[in-house]
């Protein structure tokens, strides 16, 4: 039972850990965070679940449109819950993001209806056996998706030129910008990232769970929970946190019932904050006076 929800929080975490890490790269790069990550993660299972069902595409073709969709998706919500108040120094593109993720939201729930859909893939449910457990290949896919995108983004922001200069933004965005740096495309692109992160998370997951037009709240709630805790200003960071995150929480349902899960979840993030306030393998930040 324990092996089982081992690789069962693993995967969880995974997705924990791709969600996170759209917060942390939209926060490197302009110091905000999406908190429309959660419809973000539906989107992507949404547009999936009606490409490949409804109208019957190959699942790969259907997954490619999904995402570039997503990508539009997190363009759209940094040109219009962002942008417009981060340039004039407010915060109001908190309540902004939350506010274009409830519109995302209820406007699937009225296309897309209110009923849960299942989302089968013929290969995931296969198994193998990994250690003497029998796991599917799609528990194994998750959390080997997940770290490759997560070594991927650590390529691209180093190999790239774009990435190169998302990294010169993140430094200072002043700098960047007379070295001719395209700045405000850097945060479109780190939004865009974010959003395909979040709706990888929602295709991989799934299988596993119904699709519907609310199914990524409190993922997203979660996702953020893991940002912080692993600390926002580190990507292996995040990722870890996640990982960390869902085995606990796998473990804390196989032992002590689900009903447990979010209080010890939670529980851990409020201890592990108390402790180290800039999370896991977060850094404080340096203040110039």
């Amino acid at each position: 039972m324990i092996g089982s929800a081992l690789v069962s929080g693993l995967g969880l975490g995974s997705m924990y850990g791709l969600l996170a890490l759209g917060f942390y790269v939209t926060y490197a790069v302009s110091s905000t965070v999406n908190f429309a990550q959660g419809s973000s993660m539906m989107l992507g299972a949404v547009f999936t679940y009606t490409f490949a069902v409804r109208l019957g595409w190959p699942f790969a073709p259907a997954a490619l449109l999904a995402l570039l969709l997503c990508a539009l998706y997190g363009l759209l919500v940094e040109v219009l819950a962002v942008r417009p108040f981060a340039r004039r120094g407010s915060n109001a593109w908190l309540m902004a993001t939350v506010a274009l993720g409830i519109i995302a939201d209820n406007s699937v729930l009225f296309t897309f209806g209110k009923e849960p859909r299942g989302l089968a893939l013929p290969w995931a449910s296969r198994a193998t056996e990994v250690l003497g457990l029998h796991v599917s290949l799609l528990q194994l896919a998750i959390p080997a998706v997940g770290l490759a995108l997560a070594a991927a983004l650590h390529e691209f922001s180093r190999r790239t030129r774009l990435g190169k200069a998302m990294l010169a933004v993140v430094q200072n965005a002043d700098a960047a910008r007379l070295m001719g740096i395209n700045v405000p495309l850097a945060i479109m692109a780190a939004y865009a990232v974010s959003a395909v992160f979040a709706g990888v998370a929602g295709i991989m997951i799934a299988p596993l769970f119904n699709v519907h037009s609310d199914m990524g709240t409190v993922f997203g709630l979660k996702a953020f929970a893991v940002a912080i805790l692993g600390g926002i200003t580190s990507a292996w960071g995040v990722m870890l946190a996640g990982l960390l995150f869902g085995v606990v929480e796998s473990l804390t349902s196989a032992l002590l019932g689900s009903a447990y899960t979010q209080i010890v979840t939670f529980m851990l993030v409020i201890v592990v904050l108390a402790l180290m306030p800039n999370g896991l393998f977060g850094r404080a930040e340096l203040k110039k006076v």
